[in-house]
């Protein structure tokens, strides 16, 4: 069992309990009632009594003792450093597309954790395999109704599972989704296709066995994404795989669908949905919006465009105005993925009087990808497509080419770096409010 830190607070919310009781970034939470908190699951579910006693850590390394009455539920206004008080579960798998591998090295550490945490999955809906979990962990599980899972499934062969993973545990995944379906607990299934490997006939039986957990008042299997295999330059030599080409995608498509028409005609629902990647690589239409039924796979890529696309039509009727003043001029850059998607966004951006947007849609040299979605593009892919070109009053940055809650590029390159080598301002925008306000404003 790894040591239990105490859980560092990076942030105190103005007007909490723990402001008004004096809490402050560098204090660390030792105790709760008693017990440790393992991670942020331990410690919501600690703090939902209404009476706590709190030995807290000073920043000074002082030991304090604290008693606290509040109302039941009512959160303490805190923010941790990590969610894991204990470190992280590492991953023992060595799947040949695994994207931590297909980096290049000498990046900062954090780019080379490979986790497996199903309480990373938990709380923010990352995948893991489960071939990592001892039986204390699946116990804790099924004690603190940890659900819904997000568990990539990637074949439900076991040979074919145990041949992608790596891992001889692997084959127990069908075994697994019983143990969810016994116990009323539900996971969200991704399906990386790998041409040669789990497409054709297995990418069949896989999505057929997992649309047969979908029964119940709640389904073990509660949606399955189906995505394409990532590659990039800096990939092993070896590693048997090969990239996804615009026949195989169209192959995909017409498969997948015919399977989805089958799965809402018996099950009411399509359950499986394909990442918005594959049509982009085969050169097709998007699925119309109702498609996505209640988009339980945006985290994914799976209908992310339909819906960005939504929010800012809505959202345009309401925020963009007839006209700004003074002129604006900027420079917008996208991933060459959306290029077209997003022609309508950017001709209406363009119908404000005095507003000039610019799209530039990049693919991503440092990846050697020729399509790349905008999540994957980093600083010197910027630097060498923007380099002494006109980019306005500066450019307007997706912030999905940011490391999460940090101001830096997946290459390790920060926006303050890029924006003194392009002499430009870098805009980041989070969502479709967020792009119009920059814009206008």
């Amino acid at each position: 069992m790894n040591t239990i830190n105490p859980a560092r607070i990076t942030k105190v919310l103005p007007d909490s309990i723990a402001a008004e009781i004096g809490f402050e970034a560098g204090d660390a939470i030792v105790a709760i009632n008693g017990t440790r908190p393992r991670d942020l699951i331990d410690y919501q579910f600690l703090c939902a009594d209404e009476i706590l006693e709190l030995e807290v850590l000073d920043a000074a390394g002082k030991t304090h003792s604290l008693e606290i009455e509040k109302d039941y539920d009512q959160d303490l206004g805190l923010e941790f450093e990590t969610a894991l008080f204990d470190g992280l579960i590492q991953c023992n798998n060595r799947c040949p597309f695994c994207f931590i591998d297909q980096q290049p090295p000498g990046k900062r550490t954090s780019l080379y954790f490979k986790d497996d945490d199903y309480r990373l999955s938990f709380l923010y809906g990352s995948y893991l395999t489960l071939t990592n979990l001892p039986e204390r962990e699946w116990q804790r599980i099924e004690q603190m109704r940890l659900s819904p899972l997000y568990v990539s499934v990637h074949a439900t062969e076991p040979e074919v599972r145990i041949r992608l993973l790596k891992n001889q545990r692997a084959g127990q995944i069908l075994e697994q989704l019983k143990w969810f379906k016994k116990r009323r607990l539900q996971i969200h299934a991704q399906v990386v296709v790998c041409p040669g490997i789990n497409d054709g006939k297995h990418l069949e039986q896989t999505l057929k066995d997992l649309a047969s957990f979908h029964t119940g008042e709640v389904p073990a299997v509660a949606s399955v994404a189906v995505v394409p295999v990532g590659l990039t330059r800096f990939r092993p030599q070896a590693d048997e795989l090969t990239p996804v080409t615009r026949e195989k995608a169209k192959e995909v498509i017409s498969q997948v669908k015919i399977l989805t028409q089958q799965f809402r005609q018996k099950f009411g629902s399509s359950i499986a949905w394909l990442a918005d990647e594959w049509f982009l690589i085969a050169g097709e239409e998007l699925p119309s919006e109702s498609e996505y039924e209640e988009y339980p796979q945006i985290d994914n890529g799976v209908g992310s465009i339909q819906l960005f696309i939504k929010q800012f039509a809505a959202a345009a009727t309401e925020l963009l105005p007839p006209k700004v003043y003074p002129q604006r001029k900027l420079t917008w850059v996208v991933g060459n993925a959306v290029e077209n998607a997003f022609k309508p966004i950017l001709k209406r951006l363009n119908s404000v009087e005095g507003l000039e947007v610019n799209m530039r849609a990049l693919c991503s040299d440092y990846w050697g990808q020729n399509i790349t979605v905008t999540g994957l593009l980093t600083g010197h892919d910027l630097l060498l497509n923007l380099q002494g070109q006109d980019l306005g009053e500066g450019i307007l940055l997706p912030n999905v080419m940011l490391k999460h809650g940090e101001l830096v590029f997946l290459d390790d390159m920060s926006i303050e770096e890029l924006a003194r080598k392009l002499d430009t301002k870098i805009l980041p925008v989070a969502g479709v409010e967020d792009l119009i306000n920059t814009c206008i404003l």
